[in-house]
């Protein structure tokens, strides 16, 4: 019926929400839809990898050259992704998918 549910030419879905958080996968973005779906796992496992880093720095459990190693891994992993994603026009919020009722991905910082 006229005005159920979402409109499909429009871009509009369920709550307001629109099709930026969904992949197109149309012949002319589906390299940078690819890159941001292996930029939004790859954030995910740097996330996981700094809040374990976290804990172990305060267990005490590194020597102060393992927690120098760690912070320099982690940080030129964040100016690569920084990179990678000046270079496809994304921004930080664009790799937190939108899980429905789970709510998002990543957690907001």
């Amino acid at each position: 019926m006229p005005g159920e549910g979402p409109s499909r030419g429009t871009g509009a879905g369920p709550a307001g929400k629109t099709r930026r958080n969904r992949l197109d996968l149309e012949p002319d973005t589906v390299e940078r839809d690819l890159v941001k779906l292996v930029l939004t796992v790859v954030e995910l496992l740097r996330q996981l990898m700094e809040r374990q880093a976290v804990r172990r720095f305060d267990t005490g459990e590194l020597t102060e050259e393992q927690e120098e190693r760690i912070g320099l891994t982690l940080m030129l992993l964040d100016d690569r992704m920084a990179e990678l994603r000046d270079r496809y026009g994304l921004r930080p919020e664009d790799l937190n998918l939108d899980l429905g009722p789970l709510g998002p991905l990543l957690p907001r910082e």
